[in-house]
């Protein structure tokens, strides 16, 4: 690693003051002698930080994006999400190692804990949870229509080993990790727990199968207290996704388990630069709760409902409940060790009600996987978790990670989708001849198909920095094996056009299967291919790739990945910068869907039952006439809506300048990456 004494010395005291001084909201003055890419750190940090740019709430939470009218994961773009949490965390420590200052990340991680972790009044029922049985049953189904979905109370479900354990080690049943998604301006209305005027407000979105995209969610309040929801019943909005004959006011929330795993990463570099400064006394505290964080993450590595890994079919009755005891091969029954799509906790309103629950999830994307995170949680002293088995845990994860990169490698290098250990969502039986890992069955396009899952480029990107990251940090040959194959296919997919400006991969597209996972021998998956599709300059994944370049150019001294870093990173910076700091025109030709009227025949648009009729706190009716727009009147306010009105009217497709938060801190990153790496070995 680059620690040397000579390495922290080549950043100048003047860059360490500017940089100091734009975090509390001063000019910029970037010394002269400072590298280039020091100098484009400090210009987009600045932008970030800059009040006028917009890229923070009054609270300080840091929004999807500056721009409102936006539609991806999250809806709408002053929400904000844990995956743009985890990048702010990780920017600060980025701006730590190279002043000296810590506040910022201090204040990041506080805000996070503040906002993005339910406190102990937002989940009040804890104390009532049964580790026996920690859910009632309810099967996933393709199509929304399909929705709701009933409880089923007599089929079995495993047991919780973790509960107690971490209940042990931190004196608590609460659970501390970051729900995935706030209404930072309470735009939606729904406030906490129903008050309405809340700012900084959970709410909840995809809720019904792998057909649910964006454009077909219901908006809903994590705390749902029936004050919204539908007319003339106790339900809110509960009776769109499960069935039951008595619903209960109830609070619910979901972790991403990307982001969570990413905030651990970026305590890492924070906690090993701050030691070189010797200031790690400074976020000591923050780094106990990186761990801890850590430590309840490994809930996504469960089944749904505990259920055992590994040839889990015929239904959610002949599938057999876990024990979660340990077998002779060391591994618990019911425990998959990847990191799996989601995890989620909820419970009762109603401290008098006695009930909780948990979940895992049973759907594996090769995107979520985080080896970095891994090894640090089960190999470094000041990460390993308080409870007793937290880092064995990481340890197993960590092996297990790195051959499902390796299952899932096509013959020219991407890395397809992912495995589940419930098909369809119902622990159905697969079709014969479908691959399997480790019992778990080979999905192309794991826990979402509208757009499929395994079709974002941004994914290959996101987790193959991490690998490798990993890889630079411990030199493992297996993930250097991996990274030698993908490294060769994603820079054969970069073009740089005479203009100066380029392109990367946008979509691929899939065929063909891996062969079934033997460790002891891995197949070639010669009949597994992927192929580039679209292209496009997003910053933001062009950020990602070049930091993947990067820490493998350097570990394994290939020059041509460092040449290739550096080039993406200067046709952005000379393409893509702008005031706001950079960006690049987009057409949205899926923003068409905003008025769709749901059609039986596709299953595209919003559906509602008929006959279930209700209101939002937007004073929108939701019906079977529903439509994205309809349930999200406020849209026509947005200062956006004339260009998009007229895109809907016939018009041209417009183009569209985002400034996503993560993209933003992504391309600093990248920068202060090839400055420290590279510039200043």
């Amino acid at each position: 690693m680059n620690n040397s004494p000579r390495a922290l010395s080549r950043i100048t005291q003047a860059v360490a003051t500017a940089l100091v001084a734009m975090a509390a909201g001063q000019a910029l003055a970037v010394d002269v002698q400072a590298t280039a890419f020091e100098k484009r750190f400090a210009t987009q940090y600045k932008k970030i930080k800059d009040p006028a740019n917009g890229y923070f709430s009054q609270e300080g939470i840091p929004y999807h994006s500056p721009e409102t009218l936006i539609v991806e994961a999250p809806d709408y773009g002053h929400e904000t999400t844990s995956e743009a949490y985890s990048f702010w965390i990780w920017l600060e420590a980025y701006h730590g190692r190279y002043t000296g200052d810590w506040g910022p990340l201090k204040k990041a991680w506080a805000n996070m804990e503040k906002y993005m972790i339910p406190s102990v009044s937002d989940q009040p029922t804890n104390s009532f949870y049964n580790a026996a049985k920690p859910a009632s049953y309810a099967g996933e189904y393709p199509l929304p229509k399909d929705y709701p979905a009933p409880l089923d109370f007599s089929a079995p479900v495993g047991q919780d080993p973790i509960a107690a354990e971490l209940e042990t080690a931190y004196g608590t049943r609460n659970i501390y990790g970051m729900h995935w998604l706030m209404d930072v301006d309470n735009w939606y209305g729904y406030g906490k727990c129903g008050d309405g005027v809340t700012r900084a407000a959970f709410i909840n979105t995809f809720q019904r199968g792998a057909q649910e995209s964006v454009w077909e969610t219901v908006p809903h309040p994590s705390c749902d207290t029936f004050r919204w929801g539908r007319n003339g019943g106790s339900q809110g909005f509960l009776s769109l996704f499960t069935g039951d004959a008595n619903y209960s006011k109830q609070w619910r929330y979901t972790n991403a388990p990307d982001a969570d795993a990413r905030a651990v990463e970026a305590m890492y570099w924070a906690n090993i630069w701050a030691k070189e400064q010797g200031k790690a006394a400074e976020i000591a505290d923050i780094v106990k709760s990186a761990s801890k964080m850590g430590d309840y993450l490994r809930y996504s590595m469960f089944d749904k409902y505990f259920k055992k890994i590994g040839n889990c079919v015929g239904g959610p009755y002949s599938c057999q409940a876990g024990t979660g005891q340990t077998g002779g091969n060391g591994l618990r029954d019911n425990q998959h060790y990847l990191l799996s799509w989601y995890y989620s906790w909820g419970g009762a309103t109603d401290t008098n009600a006695g009930w909780a629950w948990r979940i895992g999830s049973s759907h594996n994307h090769f995107g979520y996987q985080n080896p970095m995170a891994a090894w640090v949680l089960s190999t470094q002293a000041d990460f390993k978790p308080k409870s007793p088995s937290g880092a064995g845990d990481w340890g197993k994860s960590l092996t297990r990670q790195i051959e499902f990169y390796r299952w899932l490698q096509s013959a020219e290098g991407g890395i397809a989708g992912g495995a589940t250990n419930s098909w369809g969502g119902s622990y159905a039986t697969p079709p014969n001849g479908t691959p399997t890992f480790y019992g778990m069955f080979y999905e192309e396009a794991p826990v979402y198909h509208d757009p499929e899952s395994n079709t974002w480029f941004g994914f290959q990107a996101w987790s193959m920095f991490r690998v490798a990251e990993y890889y630079y940090a411990t030199g493992d040959a297996k993930a250097k094996a991996v990274l030698d194959k993908w490294i060769p296919w994603a820079s054969a997919n970069v073009k740089f056009k005479d203009n100066g400006n380029y392109t990367i991969p946008s979509t691929l597209e899939w065929t063909g299967q891996p062969d079934t996972w033997n460790p002891n021998s891995p197949g070639a998956n010669a009949s597994l291919h992927v192929k580039v599709t679209k292209s496009n300059a997003d910053v933001g994944i062009t950020a990602a790739l070049a930091r993947t370049l990067i820490y493998y150019g350097v570990k394994a001294n290939d020059a041509a990945s460092k040449t290739l870093a550096k080039k993406l990173l200067d046709a952005m910076w000379t393409n893509a910068k702008d005031d706001m700091g950079l960006s690049v025109a987009e057409k949205r030709d899926d923003y068409l869907r905003f008025d769709d009227a749901y059609d039986a025949g596709t299953g595209t648009g919003v559906y509602i039952p008929s006959g279930w009729v209700g209101t939002n706190a937007q004073g929108a009716t939701i019906d079977s006439n529903t439509t994205f727009l309809s349930m999200r009147p406020k849209y026509k306010q947005d200062p956006d809506w004339p260009k998009l009105q007229a895109y809907l009217n016939g018009g041209k497709s417009p183009k569209w300048r985002y400034h996503r938060f993560w993209a933003q801190a992504d391309a600093a990153m990248a920068m202060l990456d090839y400055a420290r790496l590279i510039e200043t070995p």
